[in-house]
This record gives C-alpha cells, structure tokens and sequence, in this order.
C-alpha cells in the first residue's frame, strides 16, 4: 500500500517537473514547436526513461533475463499494452498538462481509475454498479468545474479535455493488460516496464515524428536559449522512471484496483509541491480544492466495489 502511495508522490514531481519544461520558450518558438510539443517533450521523456532503465538492468546484471521476455508468450500483450499506455495514454497526459497547466492536467488525467473501470465493463464483462456509474459522472463533473475556474489558466480546454481521455483510456487498459502479464513469476517489473518505455520511445520516433514532420523540432530544444530544458526533462524522466517500477510493484503485490486507487492521489501532491516550490497559489481557492476532492474521492470510488467493505465479514485467518 505504501509503494502504491510512493508511486502517487513520485508521478506528481514527474508532473510538476513536465509542466515547467513544456513552458519553457523553445515549444513556443513558432507555430510548428507549439504544436509538436507534447509530442517530442514525450519521445525524449520516454528515451531517456529507457535508457536508464537499460542501465539499472545493466547494473544489476539482469539484460539477459529482459531479453528472455521476448520468448514469452505474453510478449505480445506486452507489447500491446506498452504502445497503449505509451503512445497514447502518455501523450494524452502531455497534452493535458500542456493545455491546461501542471496541476489543472494532473488533476483532469486522475479519471484514469474511473474510465478503466468503464473499459472493464465493456471489454472484460466485470460488472460495474450503478453508485459507480454515478461516482463516474461525479468524477467528469469535478474535471470540468476545475477547468473552467477563473483562478486558473487554461490554454486550450478541449484539446486538454481530449488528451485527458486519451490518458485515461491508455492508461486504465494498460493497467489491466500489464497487471495480468505481471502474473507470470518470472516478469519482473523492471523488464516489464523497459519494454514499455522502449516501445513508447520507438514508436514516437519511427512513426508518430515522421509523420507529423517533427523531427526538425527537436534540435531546437538543445539551444542557450533554454539550457535547463534538457536537464529538467532528464529529471522528469528519472522520476517518471521511479514511478513506473513503483506502480508496477503495487500491481503486482496488490492487484489493479487498489493500486490505481492509490495512484490517483498524485494530484493533491502535484497541488502541493507547485504551492511549495513555485508558490502558485491559483489553485488553493474553496472551489477549486472542492473540485480536486471531488476527483480524486470520486475517481477512487468508481473504480472500487465499495459493498467489499461494508458487505459480508470476511473470515479470519
């Protein structure tokens, strides 16, 4: 449970620090960088996450046995849920938080537990109750109050409204996917999620740049202009990279829904480390922490069967 919880705190650094990057001037320096922003912030953020994680294996000399996943016969779902939760569920969360800032965009991105819960429903047949359908509603109505407070700037509501269903949508399926490939005793966590980050960062630069024409965009970031880009993006990454080996852990020790549960509280915390280390204030207004509240509980609550626990007793042990 504590892991799960560390996972929270560690994305919501991730967050903070990916929100100051995609403000930084070389995404704004014409019309093109800002519209590939989200796109080339995630293939570099996603690189550089693999590339450590290539070298923590490395480390613990652990290469051969990630290489060995590729005989699995899960391989594929791996496959399948690394370019789900990458390519779409990461670049929904980039343009969340680009479009309407770090805290608004972690905030909108949290629905992730609810929206899989949905997905549950109609792809694998679990049965989804009805407070759950309300808490749901509950959940997209919080998203929508808080993006449309006063407080708050907000550059683009529905193109960050349409990336936070993105993440959610990648995110929530990923999350079943992986969590019953975790299963086999011989997927650790870190291999698990090295291919994730690998698939993620190929796809962005085989397919997606190529065909958006954004390559040319990405010697811009290595300027004077900006010199602490690079490093605040390899920073994210590092975090992003802690969170993700964190989240897995929970998965596999306490299955998905706790864990998302757990997982959904980093918008309080990206609330709080932005108050704490940029003093931005804009968000700590009664409706907008109502509107926080009203998301994350509810989140938690959709993706949760709540007559578990005032249900029947469960035996001792």
């Amino acid at each position: 449970m504590f892991v799960g919880l560390l996972s929270g705190l560690t994305w919501a650094a991730e967050t903070v620090l990916m929100g100051v990057v995609l403000a930084m001037s070389p995404f704004f320096s014409t019309p093109q960088a800002i519209a590939i922003a989200p796109f080339a912030a995630t293939f570099l953020h996603d690189a550089f996450s693999a590339l450590s994680l290539f070298v923590y294996n490395a480390l613990r000399s652990k290469l051969k046995g990630f290489f060995r996943i590729f005989t699995k016969p899960d391989c594929k779902w791996l496959v399948l849920g690394a370019a789900i939760g990458g390519p779409i569920g990461m670049t929904g969360y980039t343009m969340a938080v680009n479009f309407m800032g770090a805290s608004v965009g972690a905030v909108a991105t949290a629905v992730y537990p609810a929206i899989g819960t949905v997905l549950a429903f109609i792809f694998l047949k679990e049965r989804v109750r009805w407070y759950q359908w309300g808490f749901l509603l509950l959940t997209l109505l919080g998203v929508y109050g808080l993006s449309y407070s006063p407080e708050v700037s907000v550059t683009n509501f529905w193109l960050g409204l349409l990336g936070a269903f993105m993440c959610a949508f990648g995110w929530g399926t990923s999350t079943v996917i992986l969590t019953k490939c975790l299963k086999d005793p011989d997927m650790d966590e870190s291999y698990v999620l090295t291919l994730r980050q690998s698939v993620s960062a190929l796809a962005y630069g085989v397919i997606i740049l190529p065909l958006l024409r954004g390559w040319n965009v990405i010697p811009t970031l290595f300027t004077r202009e900006a010199p602490l880009l690079i490093p605040a993006l390899v920073g994210s990454a590092l975090f992003a990279t802690w969170s993700y080996l964190l989240y897995y852990v929970s998965l596999n020790k306490i299955g998905a829904a706790k864990t998302m549960a757990l997982n959904v509280t980093y918008p309080a915390w990206a609330i709080l480390l932005s108050v704490l280390l940029f003093r931005d204030t804009a968000m700590l207004t009664p409706f907008n922490l109502l509107c926080t509240a009203t998301v994350v509980i509810c989140g938690i609550l959709a993706a949760c069967d709540i007559t578990q626990l005032f249900g029947k007793k469960t035996p001792q042990l």
